[in-house]
């Protein structure tokens, strides 16, 4: 067997093997410029951007549950729905989980956790299966939004906030450390899958590390610092996904072994030690619901829904809407369960395990298609955070478009989107047939069913965005 150039040893394609795997190599290490250290290593931080996140978050609950009823008029369904939802992959992709280090929702669990905290160890099964239920509580939502009017109605806004507010003080009241936001928060879940493509990531130096006296301080804490709020080591330490960059770890460190490093996106996709099952079919179960808020958004979505009621013998919305969202979030789910099928065939990995390593390959098409949808609420609607501002100051809302650009020029960022997400994706599912086979037919015979499901997502997204769209507000 060869050594590839990532550093992991691959097999033959005649049976299997045992794959070692090396440390991701570092970037260009952050903490090396002086000011930035003094910034990250500042007690300020994160404490600053927590407390603006925080005000903010205490503004857009106020408006959605006691300003305008319309979500058209509403400052805080514009905030939340035009301005913030269309951004916050955005810093997923630019600066991994940055965003749930300053989240208002952690913020509060610390109160809480410092208030009245019982400091429980998570039960096993919710680190066992808690991605499982973060994949549910996502797709959950999705369809209630859709059921309910939840982006469309500033109070369904407002009760969901207030739902998920409830659930995270519960958590903080029981459960030690951030037990919430790791294991039980949708947008947690959200930003673990696409920070894996991010261009900023936290890792130990573990030569260092290996001759550490500290009790392994970064993940404990000191008795200024408190320990890492998501329970991740920095020294076994190889995803992205549980870590928010709140730089514990770094001020904790007595020996200066934590880097903070910046490296080309979707890297880390190539080095995954261990790919799970559930973090495939949660990019998987995205991209579905991408499709879902895409299709509906058009008119041919009614003739849809009309003619599986005609099929089931029903007009009952609820079921369905259930039916037909439940089809196309299983969608490309099966499609990749399809694709590993006919990938398991040329090469000598199963189903599973294809479907586990290259389904993180479909995380940057993934970013890409849903990126590509809200770029659409955010430059066709951007104007609305102000038009709806400015009735709190007493000025009167012009009589013009709430569009920042034209539908040509959405059209064209969109579709630069899809071939930039389809593009990397096809490079990730290359890196990783090259990374599992030495042997150039069989990689080339395992690459191509993953590369056709890419060319045809990604077709598809290309389609569905050259239709007229529905605006939200």
């Amino acid at each position: 067997m060869a050594v590839s150039e990532s550093g992991v040893r691959g097999d033959t394609g005649s049976g299997p093997s045992t794959v070692t795997v090396v440390q991701e190599p570092l970037g260009p290490d952050v903490l090396q410029w002086r000011p930035m250290r003094a910034v990250v290593r500042s007690r300020w931080y994160p404490g600053v951007i927590q407390w603006l996140v925080l005000a903010g978050f205490v503004l857009v609950g106020y408006q959605l549950i006691a300003g305008p009823a319309a979500a058209h008029d509403n400052l805080g369904t514009a905030l939340m729905w035009i301005l913030w939802w269309p951004i916050i992959p955005i810093t997923f992709v630019l600066f991994g989980r940055l965003w749930c280090a300053v989240c208002p929702f952690a913020t509060i669990h610390d109160w809480v956790q410092r208030l009245v905290g019982l400091e429980r160890s998570a039960p096993a099964f919710l680190k066992k299966y808690g991605i499982w239920i973060i994949d549910a509580i996502f797709i959950i939502i999705t369809w209630a939004d859709h059921v309910f009017g939840i982006v469309e109605s500033p109070w369904g806004s407002g009760v969901l906030l207030l739902l998920l507010t409830t659930s995270v003080v519960v958590s903080a009241a029981f459960l030690q450390r951030r037990a919430f936001c790791r294991y039980l928060c949708f947008l947690g879940g959200l930003s673990a899958n696409y920070s894996q493509a991010g261009m900023v990531t936290l890792r130990a130096k573990t030569d260092v590390c290996r001759t550490c006296k500290a009790r392994a301080a970064c993940f404990n804490g000191t008795d200024t610092v408190p320990p890492c709020p998501l329970s991740s080591f920095p020294r076994t330490m190889d995803s992205s996904a549980d870590c928010n960059l709140c730089a514990r770890c770094v001020k904790s460190c007595p020996n200066d072994a934590i880097t903070i490093t910046v490296r080309p996106p979707t890297r880390e996709l190539w080095f995954i030690r261990n790919p799970r099952i559930e973090v495939s079919f949660l990019a998987m179960a995205i991209m579905g619901i991408v499709l879902v808020q895409n299709l509906a958004m058009l008119e041919v979505w009614n003739d849809f829904l009309a003619w599986i009621g005609s099929v089931v013998g029903t007009t009952n919305y609820v079921a369905v809407f259930t039916i037909a969202f439940a089809m196309v979030v299983a969608l490309p789910v099966g499609l990749l369960v399809v694709t590993s099928l006919a990938a398991s065939s040329r090469g000598t990995d199963s189903i599973w395990k294809n479907f586990a390593r290259f389904g993180y390959a479909l995380i940057p098409l993934d970013i890409a298609a849903h990126m590509a949808h809200n770029l659409f609420h955010l430059l066709a609607e951007g104007k609305a955070v102000v038009f709806t501002a400015l009735p709190l100051l007493g000025q009167a809302v012009p009589d013009e478009s709430a569009a920042l650009a034209g539908p040509g020029l959405i059209q064209i960022l969109q579709f630069a989107l899809l071939a930039l997400g389809a593009g990397a994706s096809a490079w990730c599912a290359f890196r990783l047939a090259k990374i599992r086979y030495d042997r150039p037919v069989t990689r080339r015979r395992v690459l191509a069913p993953y590369l056709v499901l890419i060319s045809v997502l990604a077709l598809v997204n290309v389609v569905l965005f050259l239709q007229p769209m529905t605006h939200r507000m």
